[in-house]
């Protein structure tokens, strides 16, 4: 990936030219109909929401409604709400949803994740529900729907099943990889209309980046959305170098074992476990899924009274070491740290048990955080 940026770094390029051709690239490789990158996965979420409001160029903010799970509401609905669209919250009922597709709302934004899985219907009987309401049929050009950008072919207008349904699906999983599946599982065979993740995260490409596969109209109405075009994603901007890094990235983790991956990171989570398991005042144990709700376990550490530690002052004592360690607290008890494999190298976990047991163990010199 670091290649493949500073290649594209060392060279002028054109711009959209670039972007057609990573698009092509990346939907083959993830078996979608089209792809496009994006400056993040809220960006992504902010374009396509765009995309599916489908009004004419600049005329944001949009009255226009976003169905929701009430259950899977977050810091990220606001990306969807920065185009001026109104979020219409459900219950995780059939019902309920059919009387809210009714309306015609822009699309449904779900969101992937055993985190969010509780309060919401599986993505199986959203896409089947929204598929039940009988298609608008194609948006003649330059009427509201089609987006008649300069320089930029209508894209709206398409006759046909390659043009928008009643009320698209949008999929958030920007955090779902692995596994490596849920880059075809959404939208090839479920059949949402576009699916986005992060570029960084489980991809392992650059932090800045995002993606956005599904459907041919989708995408093409994100691109035009986005820079270098006049639109709200213009600000959005997504350089050569994130381009070139991203492609490389799904290159590369598409070529990885996923099995032996998740077998690495629950070797990590084992030895963690049997590292603590003499430690006093300490309780550890496998957790799972991870807090992204991706498929593998993490190690949560408890600290009992007699430990002598308060949570927070454990968090500090390991950041403020050498090397820093950043442990989660995240969907985990207010006496416990949670330990991610997926976020450190092979060997890692090593030297973060070794700063939990020189820490945690009864004698150690360094006090601070205890008995706080």
């Amino acid at each position: 990936m670091l290649k493949a940026m500073a290649e594209g770094a060392a060279h002028f390029v054109d711009l959209p030219e670039l972007h057609d051709h990573v698009g092509e690239r990346l939907a083959a490789l993830t078996r979608n109909e089209a792809a496009c990158v994006t400056s993040g996965a809220a960006a992504a979420i902010t374009l396509t929401v765009a995309s599916c409001v489908g009004e004419p160029a600049q005329a944001f903010p949009a009255e226009a409604e976003v169905v929701m799970f009430a259950g899977q509401r977050n810091g990220y609905d606001y990306a969807a709400r920065l185009t001026g669209v109104r979020i219409v919250e459900v219950g995780p009922s059939i019902e309920e949803l059919r009387a809210a597709l009714v309306r015609r709302p822009a699309c449904v934004l779900w969101f992937a994740g055993a985190h969010y899985a509780a309060d919401a219907l599986p993505i199986e009987d959203v896409i089947r529900v929204a598929r039940e309401l009988p298609s608008a049929g194609p948006t003649p050009a330059g009427t509201p729907g089609g987006l008649t950008l300069a320089g930029t072919p209508d894209l709206t207008g398409s006759p046909g099943p390659a043009g928008p349904p009643a009320v698209p699906v949008i999929v958030d999983a920007a955090a779902q990889i692995p596994p490596i599946s849920s880059l075809w599982r959404f939208t090839t065979e479920l059949g949402a209309d576009a699916v986005i993740f992060s570029g960084g995260k489980g991809l392992r490409g650059p932090q800045s980046s995002g993606l956005v596969l599904g459907k041919r109209w989708i995408v093409d109405r994100c691109r035009a959305h986005a820079s270098p075009n006049q639109q709200i994603g213009r600000g959005m901007k997504v350089g050569k170098e994130e381009l070139l890094g991203l492609y490389a990235a799904v290159e590369w983790t598409l070529e990885q074992d996923e099995e032996a991956l998740l077998a690495g990171y629950e070797q990590m989570v084992d030895r963690w476990i049997a590292g603590l398991r003499e430690v006093p005042g300490v309780v550890a144990e496998r957790g799972y899924p991870s807090e992204a709700g991706q498929p593998h376990g993490r190690a949560v550490v408890r600290l009992l009274t007699t430990s002598g530690w308060t949570r927070d002052g454990l968090v500090q004592a390991l950041w403020d070491g050498d090397p820093r360690i950043a442990v989660g607290v995240s969907g985990v008890p207010d006496d416990a740290i949670a330990l991610n494999p997926q976020t450190i190298e092979p060997g890692e976990d090593l030297v973060v048990l070794d700063a939990l047991v020189r820490h945690l163990s009864p004698g150690d010199g360094e006090r601070a955080g205890r008995d706080a």
